[in-house]
């Protein structure tokens, strides 16, 4: 009886200057980047920016019209999906609905002629792995949606990919289940030391399961990084924005001394980290958590009146009308309401403001 194979460990991937074209069209751009053993790196942007072309290009269901992509160093670019040593979990999960969560779990080292009781072997340990022991034989219509969605995890992991792919896959769950599927799938990458590829557009997903993040725009890499770069030193408005909330103010760098400019933000003045930028019109990236709101004028900071403010059970967020324009205030812990029409002085934290490039 055929023995599952032995696998040697997470592979990387790779891909070298890959474009990918439909036509006239170009889904992806001339795109450089690695994944290293191990990680789990999300390809995070809006609809239409070319992650989830870059997610199937991986797969090999999708053949690069440009370039290299290379998986545990092994040249993958012209290689159809089922010479690829992957596994996709799809958004809709596409489970078999005539078949048992153990079928389907099974599924894959049943095509591959790996004989029925070894297929049963290796689909039981993954589906306990993934906390469904018991369910075997339940069909998909039974499960809730966070089961199914393990199901399809299950059977994704069943062949001890080299490399693990997820498209969207928390889409099709509420917001609370979401968050506790999302931690288990990267308790989950960590103990068995996967690498993954995880495609998504919430960004605080990203955030929240990412080694890294690759944040796509135009059929481009904007930036990547860690969760905690991205967020608090952004490349650009397009990346500030789209990671976490953030008000993109025009701004005039006055001077820059020892890598240390000093900005003029309207009436208030900061000393900021230069960025390689210098003396002339830029603009700030400023976390609303980093606006910080009195009622004693402050030497330094600018004045406005409260627009609007809303209780939202651990925070307020508060609009602030300044001479600049309307600025997005979030205040954690906080009880007391702001009622509008309020003077208040801003005033700006140490961290959460960032300068970025004019264009």
């Amino acid at each position: 009886m055929p023995e599952p194979s032995t696998k040697t460990g997470p592979a990387s991937v790779e891909f070298r200057n890959v474009s990918m074209r439909y036509g006239a069209v170009t889904a992806v751009d001339n795109v450089s980047f690695t994944i290293e053993p191990g990680q789990l790196v999300t390809l995070l942007g809006p609809s239409g920016c070319g992650k989830t072309t870059t997610l199937r290009m991986i797969a090999g269901l999708e053949i690069a019209s440009e370039g290299q992509i290379l998986i545990g160093g092994k040249d993958v670019t012209k290689l159809s999906a089922a010479d690829r040593d992957v596994s996709m979990v799809f958004q809709s999960y596409a489970l078999f609905p005539h078949m048992s969560v153990l079928e389907n779990a099974a599924y894959g080292p049943t095509v591959k002629g790996l004989g029925k009781d070894v297929a049963k072997q290796m689909a039981l340990e993954k589906l306990a792995l993934v906390g469904l022991k018991g369910f075997e034989n339940r069909y998909p219509s039974e499960l809730s949606g966070g089961q199914q969605q393990r199901v399809a995890v299950a059977r994704a992991l069943v062949l001890e990919p080299q490399v693990l792919l997820f498209d969207e896959p928390l889409s099709n769950l509420d917001a609370k289940l979401r968050r506790r599927v999302r931690e288990e799938i990267r308790e989950l990458q960590q103990k068995l030391n996967l690498t993954v590829a995880y495609v998504t557009h919430d960004q605080e997903e990203a955030l929240a399961v990412s080694d890294r993040i690759i944040v796509m725009s135009n059929a481009r890499i904007a930036q990547e990084g860690a969760p905690r770069d991205l967020y608090e030193a952004p490349a650009n408005a397009f990346v500030a924005d789209f990671i976490g909330d953030a008000n993109i103010l025009a701004v005039t760098v006055k001077s820059v001394l020892e890598g240390l400019a000093h900005v003029e933000i309207g009436e208030a003045s900061v000393t900021l980290p230069a960025r390689s930028l210098s003396a002339g019109p830029a603009k700030v990236a400023i976390r609303p958590e980093a606006l910080l709101l009195s009622q004693t004028p402050a030497p330094g900071s600018l004045s406005g009146r409260i627009a609007k403010c809303a209780y939202l059970g651990n925070h307020l967020d508060i609009m602030v009308d300044t001479a600049i324009g309307e600025l997005f205030v979030v205040r954690y812990g906080a009880r007391q309401m702001w009622e509008p029409g309020t003077p208040v002085s801003v005033s700006f934290a140490d961290t959460g403001v960032t300068l970025i490039p004019p264009g």
